[in-house]
């Protein structure tokens, strides 16, 4: 064979590894709206940066006549390339071959691209479209998924972890998307369960479809597990791409700075009147958010779950923030179980990766009820409270209007180290609202007055005592406890500043092995 004939045989070889399981299967994977492993890299990457590894990889098994049966590549594309210019590490798992299911060369692909990732500092983005573990493979299947989850593991707070879910997901493969940092699932072609409809209905007897039990809509909303629902593939990588231009490359870096034309002293004159004179009367708090950040531009996570407490990512003068706001609109802003790990998880991600957190503050408390206490929410509440008093970023604190109880504690205040705590004149700081502590404070005497229209004349009074003398930012900031009033339509502005005094703040926890975070 000559020098033109092994080019030869090396184009053929790259044309049949790109084909992965054949012509018939990529018909019948885009017949389900589903893109390919290679289309899905070619969408997300740079035009052009692709660099792939280990095309030529193919399984070592021999049972059940898996050795007559082989496809170049063995089911997963790897390497590397560029978002924006940036560097960043992929895998994409093809259903084509072998229904996407993990081997032990797969895991060792996997494996590898995800440890060159850790020697560069650079993101990890892995497209999931698996059938599962291998069967025929046995342990050295399983033991390639737990090499997997000891990369994910190791990786965690290092550099940016991003899973993507665009088709089944299902037993052990599930774990290693949930120790990444952001899970991305596209509607009615993706699904995540650790045991499927069968298994569900033999164990508990219940009938209950793929997307029932695990599609992206229950993640979305009632468990948590996704991040972000996209309407399909092309969105969620496009939402892939978005979410990487606010995050620095590993945990010794800062977020990229972004010039910004959006001046930093615009005033927004509507947010002087945006909180409502009764203080019972919801407004919406993304209001708020996209009128003080850059170009009215606002990245929410975890939309459509625990609603009452907004996360997401939005910039200040061009630097990358992570926003946590409680949500008047939902629940009257409170703090669950469910808002309290969403919004602790988002302030450790940030804290990991350098992102300064800015606090928007109206919460009239934790939910009471007999479904939260038996729940936890006791530990739950201080997943969110250890968070913030852990995070040594930078952290702005705009109390809008409510900050009571223990839930102003929680809440970035500046006895967790809040480094800038401001507050509106609307702001209401005490131990309890002005009804609950009229209640108690005044009971004997409200007992005594046997006029009802007696009585809720003097209720009334003393609540306006009350709120005069406890409900107001004044007695907070005689205490230092708030560094300003401020003027709302001023907000933007005084973040900004914040954020610049703020740049190069150094603070320093205990040394430790890890905390004993209340899980």
């Amino acid at each position: 064979m000559n020098n033109q004939d092994k080019v030869k045989q090396l184009i053929d070889l790259r044309v049949q590894a790109k084909l992965g399981g054949g012509q018939k299967r990529i018909d019948k994977q885009r017949e389900k709206g589903k893109l390919t492993a290679r289309e899905r890299i070619e969408l997300l990457l740079d035009e052009g940066s692709f660099e792939e590894f280990d095309m030529f990889v193919t399984h070592r098994c021999t049972s059940f006549d898996m050795e007559e049966s082989k496809f170049l590549g063995d089911g997963v594309v790897t390497g590397y390339g560029t978002i924006d210019g940036r560097l960043v590490y992929v895998f994409s798992q093809d259903f084509t071959v072998f229904g996407g299911s993990l081997s032990e060369t797969f895991a060792l692909k996997i494996c590898k691209v995800m440890d060159a990732a850790m020697k560069v500092g650079a993101p990890v983005i892995g497209i999931n479209d698996s059938g599962g573990a291998r069967i025929q493979e046995g342990v050295t299947s399983l033991a390639g998924y737990a090499e997997i989850f000891q990369r994910n593991i190791m990786a965690s707070g290092v550099i940016p972890q991003i899973s993507a879910i665009f088709g089944p997901c299902a037993g052990g493969a599930v774990y290693s998307p949930a120790l990444t940092d952001f899970i991305v699932m596209s509607k009615n072609t993706s699904y995540m369960f650790v045991t499927g409809p069968k298994v569900v209905k033999t164990v508990t007897g219940e009938i209950v479809t793929d997307e029932q039990l695990g599609g992206a809509t229950v993640h979305g909303s009632k468990s948590g597990v996704t991040h972000f629902v996209a309407e399909d593939e092309q969105e969620g990588i496009l939402l892939i791409r978005k979410l990487l231009s606010y995050l620095p490359q590993n945990n010794l870096e800062e977020a990229p700075l972004v010039a910004c034309d959006d001046p930093i002293d615009r005033l927004e004159d509507a947010l002087n009147e945006i909180i409502p004179d009764n203080p019972n009367k919801p407004y919406d708090v993304k209001d708020i958010i996209h009128s003080i950040v850059d170009n009215n531009e606002f990245m929410e996570v975890h939309r459509y779950y625990a609603p009452n407490i907004i996360i997401g990512f939005a910039r200040f003068n061009g630097t990358s923030v992570g926003i946590v706001a409680n949500q008047p609109a939902y629940l009257a802003g409170v703090l669950d179980i469910n808002a309290s790990r969403k919004a602790a998880r988002f302030v450790r991600f940030c804290d990991a990766f350098n992102i300064p957190i800015v606090t928007l503050e109206d919460v009239p408390g934790f939910l009471p009820g007999t479904a939260q206490e038996y729940g936890g929410i006791i530990v739950h509440g201080a997943k969110l409270l250890f968070a913030y008093g852990e995070a040594t970023v930078p952290k702005i604190t705009i109390i809008l209007r409510k900050a009571y109880g223990g839930a102003y504690c929680v809440m970035s205040s500046k006895h967790l180290r809040g480094d800038i705590n401001y507050a509106w004149p609307t702001a209401e700081i005490a131990v309890m609202g002005p009804k609950g502590a009229i209640e108690i404070l005044k009971s004997k005497e409200i007992k005594s007055i046997a006029d009802p229209s007696e009585q809720a004349a003097f209720i009334a009074k003393s609540e306006e005592e009350y709120k005069n003398e406890f409900a107001n930012p004044y007695n907070a900031a005689r205490f230092g406890y708030i560094d300003d009033v401020i003027e709302p339509r001023n907000t933007r502005f005084r973040i900004i500043r914040a954020l610049q005094a703020l740049a190069t703040k150094k603070d320093v926890n205990p040394p430790k092995k890890h905390s004993n975070l209340p899980l």
